[in-house]
């Protein structure tokens, strides 16, 4: 998400942030990402604040993007602006995905990834257009992430430290992860993060190994031998521009980065929607649980925090 790469600026001198906002602006791509009915009102920085982040392999500017997200994030930034929650939606979840006639699309129960690919080029709208009908929660601006993107990021940042707490072994690479704690380089970062193949929890197992390596970034850009590193900085923070395409429903970056300035990556938390895995007609899905209800009213009313001191077993170790 936008914001918590932004938040990174929180330990520069503000003169030193005014030039790295305008470093940041102009490497971001910018794109209208919000369905009408998906946006919020007025824009504003007063919290609790939504924001859609979706993960993908392609830029939005990619005529041939008609693909599946690979993640699905809420965040969700309460009152106080100084904490977030990574709310993962599992990408397999059952959802019903609204008309859309840009393309044809005539609407139906599917995979909520699939809105993506439905809506093609306004992929993205679609998406938020489905996951407002499945939330009720309106959203305050939206970024999409090119994930492979990261990995430039990651080694510009000498490695992201991250704890494996089970091995896996990559179907993609072959590539061993032991237990342990230990810097990850960018492309072994990326691959870590796309496994569930094997994994107790599947799906759930890749959320939370993704949303470690969003939060290893944010506690490596904060630490003082980065913030104390002008030219590292500027690079890094370009490249995590250029790895972004942002909706921020008007708001200007350099008002949300002085909004964010007292984010800090330790109040970072991950939150899975509660749902189960369920075969019907033959395709492999998961389908929301009641307590899912539950955290959506939360997130509308602002209280993700007390929902999440009372279901704690729906919130990620990251």
């Amino acid at each position: 998400m936008v914001g918590i790469a932004l938040a990174v600026l929180a330990g520069v001198s503000l003169g030193g942030v005014k030039f790295l906002t305008a470093r940041l602006d102009h490497a971001l791509h910018k794109a209208n990402l919000l369905d009408t009915g998906a946006r919020s009102g007025d824009a504003h920085l007063k919290g609790p604040l939504n924001y859609l982040l979706i993960g993908s392999d392609a830029r939005v500017a990619n005529p041939s993007m008609g693909h599946r997200a690979d993640s699905i994030v809420i965040v969700n930034i309460p009152a106080g602006l100084d904490r977030a929650y990574l709310i993962s939606i599992p990408r397999d979840l059952r959802v019903t995905i609204p008309p859309w006639p840009a393309t044809g699309y005539k609407g139906g129960q599917d995979k909520v990834n699939a809105a993506f690919e439905y809506g093609l080029a306004d992929g993205a709208k679609l998406l938020s257009a489905t996951v407002t009908n499945l939330t009720g929660v309106r959203f305050d601006g939206a970024a999409i992430v090119d994930f492979n993107g990261f990995k430039q990021v990651v080694d510009l940042l000498g490695g992201v430290d991250v704890c494996v707490d089970r091995q896996i072994t990559s179907i993609h690479t072959g590539h061993v992860f032991t237990v342990g704690c230990y810097s990850m380089t960018g492309a072994e970062a990326l691959d870590y993060a796309r496994q569930r193949y094997g994994l107790p929890r599947g799906d759930y197992d890749r959320q939370r190994h993704q949303q470690q390596i969003l939060k290893g970034i944010a506690q490596k850009l904060t630490a003082p031998s980065v913030l104390a590193n002008p030219l590292k900085l500027d690079q890094t923070v370009r490249a995590i521009g250029s790895t972004m395409t942002v909706d921020t429903n008007g708001v200007p970056i350099n008002d949300l980065v002085l909004a964010l300035r007292n984010m800090r990556a330790e109040n970072v938390n991950g939150i899975r929607i509660p749902s189960v895995g369920a075969r019907i007609d033959g395709t492999s899905y998961n389908v929301t649980t009641p307590e899912a209800d539950g955290l959506f009213k939360a997130i509308r009313e602002g209280d993700v925090t007390g929902w999440a001191a009372a279901n704690p077993n729906w919130v990620l170790r990251i």
